[in-house]
């Protein structure tokens, strides 16, 4: 992963997308020597959101299951109009 200042990435914004695309790495943005910001990929970016979002709904089902709330299959079935 590379790292250029700020005022860098303001000179060379279009070579630094086109550098991100072309090599799939993210590209740290710093300010006064302190990372500020990431230029990524948009594929990339998808990637991360979907990751985040699989890892919250995993999350939830744990504590879901864990919770332990659960009802028989018949008693739902019948709560249901099922049967």
């Amino acid at each position: 992963m590379g790292e250029i200042t700020v005022g860098q990435a303001q000179e060379r914004l279009a070579e630094l997308i086109d550098s991100t695309q072309r090599s799939g790495e993210p590209v740290v943005l710093t300010n006064q020597g302190r990372p500020v910001a990431v230029v990524l990929d948009h594929a990339a970016f998808e990637r991360l959101v979907e990751a985040a979002d699989h890892a919250s709904d995993c999350a939830a089902l744990s504590l879901a299951r864990g919770d332990n709330d659960t009802i028989p299959w018949e008693q739902a079935k019948a709560a249901l109009g099922l049967g």
